[in-house]
């Protein structure tokens, strides 16, 4: 199949080079054309205008920044006939509400919608295992499941249009609260001077235990947050979206923003484009850290 994609970060470069290896053909268009460099070198075709991407595609997946991105890419620098006839599978965090308002402008141009964001970072992209989160009718998600096999096992029906939008934006809201906690605990120990492997051997022991806790801990106690797999930019733009959505459901967001006043001030530090378990630095600044050692940071 020739699939066409529309942006080529962190995530969308990974998923180009999983569909080529998997045997599609695959197009490419992002923004910033440099990162196009490495996907042409790695024989993807690569163009300098959405329109010239998704022209022999007959699947379009759309990785941008945001929902403006994807507006501008695909209704602004793009005539509706290029779309028609083609599917769109929106993989990127965005609100539920602009989900369903990008099936209703696609509809418009007789251009196939679902959505389909995924949870996973470069590893998980690179090996086709990432968690694939389908909005759409149960049709669409039948004619499309074994494609989306091709990037992780089991691609998961969750409901019409914004019900996936809906569970990705709550995920990510899980990503900003469990990292601000462990960060949290994390400091706290430092500062007791315990021993961080004997609290982590509880930790991991307990029902309170995350994976990601010690996925990210080698990051946090070396203050390495480079090569990001998620950045903290991002995080913010999710968490945005996320508790822009609940106060148009009457929810009690006060949680959100507490966790959205950590990643700004990590922002402000000089860490937007840091991964994401920099949150860390916003409670336990680098040059404060307590002496503590450890046998198990791993």
């Amino acid at each position: 199949m020739h699939v066409a994609i529309l942006g080529t970060g962190l995530m969308g470069s990974a998923i180009a080079m999983t569909l080529k290896q998997t045997g599609h053909t695959v197009s490419a268009y992002n923004r910033s054309a440099e990162k196009l460099t490495a996907l042409a070198r790695q024989g993807i075709n690569t163009s300098t205008t959405p329109a010239n991407a998704i022209e022999n595609a007959q699947c379009i997946l759309t990785l941008l920044t945001d929902d403006t991105a994807i507006q501008d890419v695909l209704f602004r620098q793009t005539e509706p006939r290029v779309l028609a006839g083609k599917t769109l599978i929106q993989m990127a965090t965005i609100s539920p509400e602009q989900s369903q308002q990008l099936a209703a402008d696609c509809e418009k141009i007789a251009c196939d919608y679902l959505e389909c964001p995924v949870l996973g970072s470069i590893p998980e992209a690179q090996s086709a295992r990432l968690i694939l989160m389908v909005g759409a009718s149960r049709p669409q998600y039948e004619i499309w499941h074994d494609f989306l096999t091709s990037l992780g096992p089991n691609p998961v029906y969750l409901g019409e249009v914004g019900h996936a939008a809906a569970v990705k934006l709550a995920m990510n809201h899980l990503i900003g609260a469990l990292t601000t906690a462990f960060s949290t605990s994390l400091a706290y120990i430092q500062g007791n001077n315990v021993d961080i492997a004997s609290f982590m051997t509880i930790v991991r022991e307990s029902a309170l235990y995350a994976p990601t806790y010690d996925k990210k801990l080698p990051r946090m106690l070396s203050n390495d947050f480079t090569q990001p797999n998620f950045t903290t930019k991002h995080l913010l733009k999710d968490l945005d979206l996320f508790l822009s959505s609940m106060t148009e459901q009457h929810l009690d967001g006060s949680t959100v923003t507490s966790i959205k006043e950590i990643v700004a001030k990590t922002i402000n530090s000089g860490f937007a484009n840091a991964d994401y378990s920099a949150l860390y630095t916003a409670i336990q600044p680098p040059d404060t850290h307590a002496e503590t050692t450890t046998n198990d940071a791993t």
